[in-house]
């Protein structure tokens, strides 16, 4: 497989899984642009590792990881939008999933990225122990960890009861 091949076969998947990953669209298109000029450079050896996404994508991973290790990248992480940025009328789902999102962006980093990898791309957890360069029990462990804090952090529907 030729880079140009998958990157026209694979470029959208590995965008969308960027922004998914950082949260910020702008942020997710610069990174992936420059994990693919690395993967370039390194096409061949790439190629060779026989699983050419899984690798590229443990990129992605720990170029995100490095852009929050450096101090000088510059941009502060709100919790809250300003002020009426959310006075639009929409679709109660859109506002669930929002604010599930919300609350997913503010997990450690590793427990995020887990469940980006699990249910946003769909991946077992022997990919994503191979993306993260970990064992599959850490995976589960951090998918573990990740569900319980949301299930902490999300309040309980009310539920009527007859008698």
């Amino acid at each position: 497989m030729t880079f140009e091949e998958f990157v026209h076969s694979r470029g959208a998947a590995l965008v969308r899984f960027a922004r998914l990953l950082t949260g910020d669209e702008d942020r997710a298109d610069d990174l992936v642009q420059d994990v693919l000029a690395k993967a370039f450079v390194q096409w061949r050896r790439i190629v060779r590792a026989d699983r050419p996404d899984v690798y590229v994508r443990r990129m992605l991973v720990n170029a995100n990881a490095s852009w929050w290790r450096k101090r000088a990248n510059g941009e502060l992480a709100v919790a809250e939008l300003p002020e009426g940025a959310g006075d639009r009328d929409i679709g109660t789902e859109i506002v669930e999933r929002d604010r599930l999102w919300r609350l997913v962006v503010r997990l450690p980093l590793k427990q995020r990225t887990v469940l980006v990898l699990r249910y946003y791309e769909d991946l077992d957890d022997q990919t994503i122990a191979e993306i993260l360069d970990c064992s599959p029990i850490t995976v589960r462990t951090n998918a573990q960890r990740a569900l319980a804090a949301l299930r902490v952090r999300t309040p309980r529907p009310e539920t009527e009861t007859t008698r």
